[in-house]
């Protein structure tokens, strides 16, 4: 049986160029002319695919922390140990952030350029993010199975431990994503586990 690829629509090769010009330019200084150029088409002709810069900017943002939520969501809802859920939540980040680059680089650097009530809305979910990892920190270190330490400095050490990864990693690093996985884990868990 033949596995046909699927076929990239006109509006995810705009976004997927947008995504890559945010990263290199920044968001405000991408023009639809930049963009156009990219998908070698006018300017003009992009509004029939798009309504703007911005709902192209709203999209990268929400479906990176839209991905983060739900997988934190179900990495929380199994009966594994806070330090196995914990393990899954930075393979995550490798993981998201090492196959959907320029996306993760806008909605780390460039969310702060969304209008409102967009803007609002996406903090909101980022905090919602971090109240739930703290709250496995929390639980690993009730359960003693972390050392007594103030979850919220967890939380950012390891969230500021992942986030380089997308101004870093290339396919052509010698290092495959496993061993950047284990050697990450194994750095970040020797400061928390007991």
């Amino acid at each position: 049986m033949k596995f046909m690829a699927k076929k990239i629509t006109r509006k995810e090769q705009i976004v997927a160029a947008a995504a890559q010009l945010f990263r290199n330019k920044g968001y405000n200084a991408t023009t639809m002319r930049d963009l156009a150029e990219q998908v070698g088409m006018e300017a003009a002709s992009l509004y029939n695919h798009i309504k703007s810069k911005e709902e192209i900017l709203q999209y990268l943002c929400f479906k990176i922390s839209d991905q983060y939520i739900s997988q934190l969501n179900q990495i929380d809802q199994n009966n594994n140990s806070a330090a196995a859920k914990i393990r899954e939540i930075i393979r995550l980040h490798i993981r998201i952030a090492t196959t959907d680059v320029a996306s993760v680089h806008v909605a780390n650097n460039e969310w702060k350029h969304l209008s409102e009530p967009f803007l609002t809305d996406f903090v909101a979910a980022r905090r919602s993010y971090e109240k739930k990892f703290v709250s496995i920190i929390q639980s690993g270190i009730d359960r003693q199975e972390f050392v007594d330490l103030h979850p919220t400095v967890a939380l950012f050490t390891i969230l500021s431990a992942v986030r380089w990864i997308e101004l870093w990693y290339k396919p052509s690093r010698e290092v495959s994503i496993l061993e950047l996985e284990q050697n990450i884990i194994s750095m970040l868990m020797q400061g928390l586990e007991k």
